[in-house]
């Protein structure tokens, strides 16, 4: 593994509104910092379909205020990484964090690695994740159109979210285990007079049951003791359980390493820093009485103010010189990262953070094509710049369906953005032996070839737009450039695959967690031509949903058989292969 030569002056371990945040301050303070994150910018509030208390906007969608925050930390110089962090030391003057790419120094870190969502335990919530339970409902409420749904929780997330999901629910139930909510009465008042919610106080879920699908559940009254049950209609066939009770605190990684408390929060003092010197905590990671975006963004911000004053009297102790020649004190340049390639983890990033949920493919007045506006064509031009190889994209049209027509026009203005792309569109029949060598089953789809025209087994049934065309961006690098940097344990390892493995990934466009599955999975087959990647729609292709019983997203389904429900990294992925073979 690569250790970095450079010696950072911060490292953000977490890319939520708490790191974002202190990416700005520390930016500002000109200081050589770098953001390393696991998922999407922003954390829990990309997740949030509409935030209505954070200073300055009456009302803003989540994803747009944390594609905001990171353009901000960008702005002031701040690099933002996605990469899965494998091991962190914190003790010593110089704190590193070992990542799949490489390894990255540091004089200070601050922990901002936020919380998971919190299951319950109640009897089969494991069996039925993905199959009627979950924690998302941004990603997954589509799967509940004119169906009942039950949420669990009595606090904000529990609350906004069941407002989210009248959009699709033809009734919402949200079961509180206390006698109120927890959370601002401007929000109870309108969960309250809502027309297709329905509360229930001092209720609890006793269990879930089915077959293939969530069919029932039994519910508590936990003052009286009575039990009510809970089946779904034949019509409706399934309905959906929603829990928002909280989450745990990813701490995992440096137990051992600072106090934590009985929960498993890291301990801070008031000025954000932990028992370790060098070393800060900020937002969700540590114990509060308030876990809210402006309390992060609080964090965050004292965290970097704590963070610049501990360097800088670092440096005057070593007599260290920003700017002067050496690793140690090399000009800073916002470009380098492990390996010595932004763009191995980071390019496709620059387009795609900020273009999460505008390729719709409808068109608008800041267009310069059907699909993707001026600002997105420049950026993606800029990491089109660094493709070294050719690569063939091949689409199959057919007129009979109106999404093949429309995949093509948005593959030709992506590939107008590189002469090292070339598109071939032909008619369904019109060439059986491509249909046949890249596996065309579903229309629309796209697949990629390389230069020399070998299948790669990377393909896309359904238009990649949304927070897909994230993971598109990263095939087309991963296959034509430089490619996202892989830890030589897990390249052996996938090398290594000699039974074919078919990878479909049942996505949502709207889901902020799929990308980073479909992007593993991706790279895998890239690496090995005995794997194949396949992103599906899942709005596209209901019957998909219905064949693997798919109520959640992502879902990885291999070879037809097994299913895994979540965010899968390349590690995950190739395990998941192994046992299979």
């Amino acid at each position: 593994m690569e250790t970095m030569q450079q010696i950072y002056d911060l490292i953000i371990l977490g890319g939520g509104c708490a790191g974002l945040t202190a990416g700005i301050y520390a930016g500002r303070a000109k200081m050589r910092t770098v953001i390393l994150e696991n998922k999407q910018a922003g954390g829990q509030a990309a997740t949030t379909d509409e935030i209505a208390n954070y200073p300055g906007f009456s009302s803003i969608a989540g994803p747009e205020l944390a594609d905001r925050m990171l353009e901000q930390a960008r702005s002031f110089g701040a690099e933002y990484i996605t990469c899965d962090v494998q091991s962190v030391r914190l003790t010593g003057e110089i704190k590193e964090v070992a990542t799949a790419t490489g390894v990255y120094r540091s004089r200070a870190i601050i922990l901002a690695t936020g919380a998971n969502p919190k299951k319950l335990g109640f009897e089969g919530e494991d069996e039925f994740r993905g199959r009627g339970v979950g924690y998302c409902a941004t990603c997954d409420g589509f799967f509940f159109e004119d169906k009942d749904i039950f949420v669990i929780g009595g606090g904000y997330s529990a609350a906004e979210e069941a407002l989210y999901l009248t959009r699709f629910g033809k009734k919402v139930t949200i079961l509180v285990r206390k006698d109120r909510f927890r959370c601002a009465q401007s929000i109870v008042d309108k969960v309250m007079s809502h027309p297709k919610i329905e509360v229930r106080f001092n209720t609890e879920i006793e269990k879930a049951f089915g077959g293939d699908l969530l069919q029932g559940a039994v519910f508590k009254n936990n003052k009286t003791g009575e039990t009510t049950e809970y089946r779904v209609s034949e019509q409706d066939g399934t309905f959906g359980i929603f829990v928002f009770v909280g989450y745990e605190p990813a701490s995992s990684l440096f137990a051992g390493q600072v106090d934590l408390d009985g929960q498993g929060y890291v301990k801070t003092g008031e000025n954000m820093e932990t028992g370790v010197p060098g070393v800060f905590a900020a937002g969700d990671l540590r114990p509060k009485l308030l876990r809210q975006l402006v309390t992060a963004t609080a964090d965050g911000a004292v965290a970097a103010v704590q963070a610049e004053r501990y360097v800088a009297e670092q440096k005057e102790k070593y007599g260290i010189r920003d700017g002067a020649a050496g690793g140690d004190g090399a000009p800073y340049s916002s470009g380098a990262t492990a390996g010595g390639s932004r763009a191995g983890d980071g390019s496709s990033m620059d387009v795609t953070d900020r273009t999460a949920g505008e390729i719709s493919g409808k068109k608008s007045d800041d267009r310069t094509g059907e699909h993707l506006t001026a600002e997105i064509r420049r950026e993606v031009a800029a990491v089109f710049e660094k493709l070294e190889r050719d690569a063939v994209l091949i689409c199959m049209v057919d007129d009979k369906v109106e999404k093949s027509k429309e995949l093509a026009a948005f593959l030709k203005e992506v590939c107008s953005l590189s002469s090292h792309l070339k598109l071939e569109i032909y008619s369904v029949g019109q060439r059986p032996e491509v249909e046949e060598q890249i596996r065309l089953e579903r229309l629309p789809a796209a697949a990629l070839l390389d230069e020399h025209r070998n299948y790669t087994g990377v393909k896309f049934s359904g238009i990649p737009g949304g927070h897909e065309f994230n993971s598109f961006i990263l095939a087309i690098y991963n296959l034509a450039g430089p490619g996202q940097e892989v830890g030589e344990a897990l390249r052996s390892r996938a090398e290594k695959i000699e039974k074919q493995a078919r990878l479909q990934i049942a996505v949502s466009l709207s889901c902020h967690f799929c990308p980073e599955t479909v992007a593993a999975a991706q790279r895998l087959a890239i690496l090995n031509p005995c794997i194949e990647a396949e992103m599906i729609d899942m709005g596209l292709f209901p019957e998909l949903r219905k064949k693997y019983n798919i109520m959640s997203v992502p879902a990885v389904i291999l070879n037809g058989g097994k299913i895994a429900f979540g965010a899968q990294n390349m590690e995950a992925i190739l395990g998941m292969i192994e046992k299979d073979a």
